[in-house]
């Protein structure tokens, strides 16, 4: 397993908080700065299906009425699989419309392009007390 340079670690982490900026600034022209154009956005876990493509997430992110305002990404752990996939695993606060604060977890895969790093997939899980990890 190869090491990522300190480098692309910290553009890693910029990218992560680069899309709650973008998302929560409404700056929808600016989504592939965050994601290849092909990306994969799975919400599945928040009844709001997968959007393949920028164009989707972007028609998606634009038609809700029930986003949240307000997305901070935290405790961003990079790791690279013998395969040589890039794997981010993060929290996010997210504060929606109503004033209610909610959690959830992104499993990103992300790709080194040629334009920096992108995220290509994105699993987007809702923290709830009933999925409280076991001790070990």
């Amino acid at each position: 397993m190869q090491e990522l340079a300190l480098a692309d670690r910290l553009e890693i982490h910029e990218l992560m908080a680069r899309y709650g900026n973008i998302i929560d600034e409404r700056q929808f022209s600016r989504t592939r700065e965050v994601f290849t154009a092909d990306a994969r956005y799975d919400l599945s876990d928040l009844d709001d299906g997968v959007m393949v493509g920028v164009d989707a997430i972007v028609a998606m992110w634009t038609s809700s009425t029930t986003h949240p305002l307000a997305h901070h990404v935290t405790n961003v752990e990079i790791t690279t699989e013998p395969d040589g996939t890039v794997a981010v695993y993060s929290k996010v606060i997210g504060v929606g419309y109503k004033g209610r604060v909610g959690s959830a977890t992104y499993h990103d895969v992300v790709h080194k392009t040629d334009d920096g790093w992108r995220i290509a997939e994105r699993v987007v899980i809702l923290r709830t007390p009933d999925r409280i990890p076991p001790i070990t």
